[in-house]
């Protein structure tokens, strides 16, 4: 039997509900249990840092999206940005550079195709001596708590564990082919996906050494693994739950925390966002197909972003 989603996520691909998945189930289960064992046995302690949360991101021609992620990620409780720029010829400087003299923005050129993992690399190895925990965030994702109201507050929960796995809440186009670049995205788009994306985004705890050369962290912004103890421990979910090689757990629909992305926008601006190309893929997967297979699961209204907008919107309006 194959499913293409479950009770609480969209699959990122369809899974087969086979015997050689259920034992793989079972396995990762007992496999989850023995982590959570030594992580209450012992992990690293926590030390004093320059910044408490981070933001490292890649980037190309994101200038006119900058100032608004940047203001809404800082009224979250974000304190500091490692931003490395792939080659942009647009003006993301000219809002950037308020940000770099005040020490909010630390930025780094990063010329390299396909150069998304190995900018996450370097900024592990030359920047998480300066923060306790550093997120892999795009541009268009915006992290959203939604039973916390800060980032700090929600991730203090999780100071044994070497990261956290903040899931997907996929937005749409909210039916607009074009709309003025200018706007807010927080207010233009509203319509998401039925139910989270089984994809997420990491928060690194920095307390815990990380290995760049295992399997389990060649795609470390959706999964990040930690050693401590010569133990390579997975990254847990929002639920408390181990996210471990595919098999994800929630208990409630009730999600306290979320990523939204805002993957499309309108429809003329996910054009021009492929014509890019891609910090990961040699070959763009972001065909018009993909399109429309991710439009076609939006079915609901979400406003857990809004809490937020008006502080953001006195910021943009001030600028």
């Amino acid at each position: 039997m194959q499913k293409s989603e479950n009770k609480y996520f969209i699959f990122d691909r369809p899974k087969k509900y086979n015997f050689k998945f259920f034992l793989k189930y079972v396995c990762i289960t007992i496999l989850n249990f023995f982590y959570h064992v030594w992580v209450r046995i012992g992990s690293p302690k926590e030390t004093s840092k320059t910044y408490t949360v981070s933001i490292c991101a890649i980037f190309k021609n994101e200038g006119p999206y900058l100032f608004e992620w940047i203001e809404f990620c800082r009224t979250i409780g974000i304190d500091h940005f490692y931003l490395y720029n792939n080659n942009s010829t647009d003006d993301f400087l000219n809002v950037l550079q308020p940000y770099i003299e005040s020490k909010v923005v630390t930025l780094i050129d990063w010329p390299q195709r396909q150069g998304q993992i190995a900018a996450y690399q370097d900024c592990i190895k030359n920047f998480s001596s300066e923060t306790n925990w550093l997120g892999f965030i795009d541009i268009d994702e915006f992290i959203v708590p939604i039973h916390d109201n800060n980032i700090k507050t929600y991730l203090k929960k999780f100071s044994r564990y070497p990261s956290v796995k903040l899931y997907w809440q996929v937005f749409g186009t909210s039916g607009y082919v074009e709309r003025n670049i200018n706007s807010s995205i927080l207010s233009d788009f509203i319509v998401c996906w039925r139910k989270h994306d089984e994809v997420g985004k990491c928060f690194y705890n920095t307390a815990f050494k990380f290995k760049p050369n295992i399997p389990q962290n060649k795609g470390l912004h959706h999964s990040l693994w930690g050693t401590h103890n010569g133990i390579n421990i997975p990254p847990v979910n929002c639920f408390g739950a181990f996210s471990n090689r595919g098999i994800e757990k929630a208990t409630t629909s009730d999600f306290p925390i979320q990523v939204n992305h805002y993957f499309t926008k309108s429809f003329n601006e996910y054009i021009q966002k492929t014509s890019k190309g891609d910090v990961y893929y040699k070959k763009n997967p972001h065909t018009l197909a993909y399109f429309y297979r991710h439009e076609m699961y939006c079915g609901k209204v979400d406003y857990s972003a809004y809490k937020y907008l008006l502080k953001v919107k006195q910021v943009l309006m001030g600028k």
